[in-house]
């Protein structure tokens, strides 16, 4: 009986436990609106990209995603990350999901679903697509490298693609 007695108060106690630690940690953010309209959305982005000299960073994805909503924690979280990304870009969620998976425009973009989720699309500031990243090259263990997401960012910004830049000076 004692026996019994000490597992049922070993089991209550880690069930204690587990929901308390549960209850305590801050849940990923949702991030994706699968009801917007998703190309006004993205117009939206590269109107605004035009006018401050920025490109577009397209951040396809869903909800259902940990890995999407574990980058914007991720980046929401480093001042770092945040200044590069929003000194040389706009940045926008797609939405891919059973709601709506907005096809036709990944099918503009030339498939990224193909690289898996989360995916990045750059945008120029007139529409065009300049580049399509793989989020796992930006992956480091169970998280992100900010390192990586600085040299990503860095390496497709406005001031990087301007020829201006790598004019040889006499």
């Amino acid at each position: 009986m004692k026996k019994l007695f000490s597992l049922i108060v070993f089991i209550c106690a880690v069930t204690a436990l587990n929901a308390q630690s549960t209850a305590t940690t801050t849940p990923l953010p949702l991030i994706y609106h699968p009801e917007l309209d998703a190309r006004a959305e993205m117009n939206k982005a590269i109107k605004t990209a035009k006018l401050e000299h920025k490109n577009v960073v397209l951040m396809i994805g869903g909800n259902w995603c940990k890995w999407c909503r574990r980058f914007q924690q991720f980046i929401d979280a480093n001042a770092k990350i945040d200044s590069t990304l929003k000194s040389g870009f706009v940045f926008e969620h797609l939405n891919y999901s059973k709601e709506n998976k907005n096809l036709d425009i990944l099918a503009e973009l030339n498939f990224p679903q193909r690289f898996g989720f989360p995916v990045f699309v750059i945008l120029d500031a007139d529409g065009k697509r300049i580049h399509t990243q793989n989020s796992g090259y930006l992956e480091d263990g169970d998280g992100y490298s900010e390192e990586k997401i600085i040299e990503f960012f860095s390496q497709w910004s406005p001031s990087a693609l301007n020829p201006e830049n790598y004019v040889e000076k006499k």
